[in-house]
């Protein structure tokens, strides 16, 4: 229990929200050593542990096959096998990264509440978070909300930045940007761009750390062409692309994703403003790790790398 707590303490910081409680309930209708993870009733995940064994993960290099129970990690779907205790040291040796059962679920855990906190965040944590920067700058708070933009706004905009992994710490930025960009458009997409741009070191050092070189995949420019007509012909709203198209882009996003990550290096798409948000939306069942960003977004101090087109 007090490593949930520290999962839900740590994330709160991270993210820039209070993280609601973690209950904890028996549930008979599970098989045994396995637990799933509910948000508002839904489950979001599960898996099976071995308390008294330890999970040996495959990190991408190994030199040697473990006798164990052969599984998957549950957060990244890595390659592991569930081992005796006494044969971690064995297994480190070989190039394995050994955890116990407790860091196997509590790792779990963060990694669902991180992909999913848009879904945990409604009027009530929005409201404290316009309340905490009430006392610092109280003016540009009671001049937001409700005179310019509605709370349902806000709370939207807020959504969509937690749904692509960005904290919202900086409720100071977020607030003036929606100030601003908000007498002229009360659409969340559009307000939802603003701010990214405005946090945009923050979300390039997110994925990339401190590194003055930022290695992207872009698209061909016809590719460009074609998203941005399917995104006109739909009002903006979604993308319609032709199946064969699809499956083609598909495609290429996957081995693009797969070549970065073998390679050590953030899966990041570069791509025009007008279609970065649709196009994340599009990939976002398929590669999750994928960041999609646009021009705008990348601070003039980082260094653009091209390591690869898909088109």
């Amino acid at each position: 229990m007090g490593r949930i707590k520290g999962v839900r303490r740590k994330l709160s910081q991270e993210l820039g929200f209070l993280i609601p409680s973690v209950h904890i309930k028996d549930n008979l209708d599970l098989i045994p050593n396995c637990y799933r993870i509910s948000i508002l009733g839904v489950t979001v995940g599960e898996n099976k542990i071995y308390p008294e064994k330890d999970l040996a993960i495959n990190p991408g290099q190994v030199f040697g096959v473990l006798e164990g129970i052969e599984t998957k990690e549950p957060s990244f779907g890595l390659q592991a096998f569930w081992i005796e205790k006494t044969m971690r040291q064995h297994a480190q040796t070989l190039g394995y990264t050994v955890v116990d059962a407790s860091t196997v679920a509590a790792t779990h855990l963060s990694q669902v509440i991180q992909t999913q906190a848009y879904q945990l965040v409604g009027y009530k944590e929005v409201q404290k978070l316009l309340d905490i920067l009430a006392v610092e700058v109280p003016r540009l708070v009671e001049g937001l909300v409700p005179k310019i933009i509605s709370l349902g706004v806000v709370v939207k905009v807020v959504q969509n930045l937690l749904r692509e992994n960005i904290p919202v710490r900086d409720m100071r930025t977020i607030a003036s940007i929606l100030s601003e960009v908000g007498q002229k458009t009360q659409e969340p997409m559009v307000l939802t761009e603003a701010v990214r741009v405005a946090l945009g070191p923050l979300i390039v050092q997110k994925i990339n750390g401190f590194n003055k070189e930022l290695s992207v995949m872009t698209l061909e420019p016809a590719l460009e062409q074609i998203l941005q007509k399917s995104i006109q012909a739909t009002n903006e709203d979604s993308m319609m692309i032709e199946p064969g198209l699809a499956e083609k882009l598909q495609r290429g996003v996957k081995e693009c994703a797969e070549k970065q990550e073998i390679a050590g290096l953030p899966q990041v798409i570069l791509v025009s403003n007008s279609i970065r948000q649709m196009l994340a939306k599009f990939i976002r069942s398929f590669a999750p790790n994928m960041a999609v960003l646009s021009y705008q977004e990348v601070p003039e101090d980082k260094q653009l790398k091209i390591v690869g087109t898909i088109g």
